[in-house]
């Protein structure tokens, strides 16, 4: 099993920060970035080789990329999006399509969250499930979030922005444990998402999965304080937090 990070995006609501980085690569701890943090996450779970997909600024984690590796004992491959500026992340996670295959923890490149999460998610492994969402079901949900649906026994039931909050068992935070069963189907259900719509999201993937029988599940992460950050509030959210971890 490997690391996975999505790092295409452009990030621009985090302008000015995003006229010269990707999203990851912001600051958010001193000179750390969300990055940095999901690599020491990775590294702290015995993790050695991470794919990073880049798009947009993505000059710059090439630059760093030397640096990166050293820091956390890790080996990078880095796999470029060539529409990360035109279409959303179910294509970016399509183009990692054959890293899938070696199982992977998926992490979004602008979650600030702590290593307890992918231990969680490794820790629930082992009873046949093929791919398990980072859920947390402790935090008031709005319009915003990515809102999930679980039924008992038959795991993920909806997975969308598009809910009424009141309605959600919880928040998937943008962490998911992928074994390398999953890799073709779930890959298949992404090239059907973004051939339907370019701007759809990779958790949309997840629903054409559900939607066609297949089985995904959830970990709940407990009370974990984390931040998906996607403007400048978000962004102050995370430095005040990053530094705990």
């Amino acid at each position: 099993m490997i690391g996975l990070v999505l790092a295409a995006g452009a990030g621009r609501r985090l302008r000015p920060y995003t006229d010269t980085l990707p999203k990851a690569l912001v600051p958010v701890d001193g000179e750390k970035t969300v990055l940095d943090l999901t690599l020491a996450n990775f590294a702290a779970v015995g993790l050695t080789e991470v794919a990073v997909v880049v798009g947009y600024r993505k000059e710059a984690v090439y630059a760093r990329k030397a640096e990166f590796e050293a820091k956390y004992g890790v080996t990078l491959t880095l796999i470029d999006n060539d529409k990360a500026e035109e279409w959303n992340n179910a294509y970016s996670l399509w183009c990692a399509r054959e890293v899938l295959k070696k199982g992977v923890i998926l992490a979004n490149g602008d979650t600030v969250h702590p290593v307890s999460v992918e231990k969680t998610l490794l820790d629930a492994r082992g009873k046949g499930q093929k791919i398990i969402l980072a859920l947390d079901t402790v935090k008031t949900l709005a319009d915003e979030e990515m809102k999930v649906i679980t039924e008992d026994g038959k795991g993920v039931r909806r997975i969308t922005k598009l809910m009424d909050p009141a309605g959600a068992t919880g928040e998937y935070i943008g962490v998911t444990l992928i074994e390398p069963e999953a890799a073709e189907e779930l890959a298949d259900a992404l090239k059907a998402t973004f051939e339907r719509d370019p701007d759809l999201y990779y958790e949309d993937g997840y629903q054409e999965l559900v939607n066609r029988g297949f089985t995904v599940d959830v970990a709940p992460i407990g009370e974990v304080i984390w931040v998906e950050i996607d403007n400048h509030d978000d962004l102050a959210r995370g430095r005040e937090i990053a530094c705990r971890y």
